[in-house]
């Protein structure tokens, strides 16, 4: 159990930093290279090439290739619930977060 507990929390971690979650949150949108993907942010491309391998390893993420360039795209689609919700949460969305308890222990 604690080492289920560590893995979630090592992708929590992982897409806490800006950067991968802004490539996430890109990839919901659909498979993108990895060219595509670093032309995103200001930082260089072996930076973004390191946020990928870290999303790839946690499985966040899966790759494949096609001749020179690698495409990326979101294997852990339960994120894109996850961060609706939180979407909705700042924007104060009373509807996202549901005070029924369906579905959780009650407190």
């Amino acid at each position: 159990m604690k080492d289920l507990v560590e893995r979630k929390a090592a992708i929590l971690k992982a897409i806490s930093h800006p950067v991968r979650l802004s490539i996430v949150e890109e990839l919901f949108r659909g498979e993108r290279c990895a060219c595509e993907l670093a032309s995103l942010f200001p930082v260089d491309r072996t930076t973004v090439s390191k946020h990928l391998a870290l999303l790839r390893r946690l499985g966040i993420v899966e790759d494949r290739k096609d001749g020179l360039k690698i495409y990326y795209r979101l294997r852990m689609g339960c994120l894109v619930d996850l961060l609706r919700c939180l979407d909705g949460v700042l924007a104060n969305d009373a509807r996202c977060c549901d005070d029924s308890g369906e579905g959780r222990e009650k407190r």
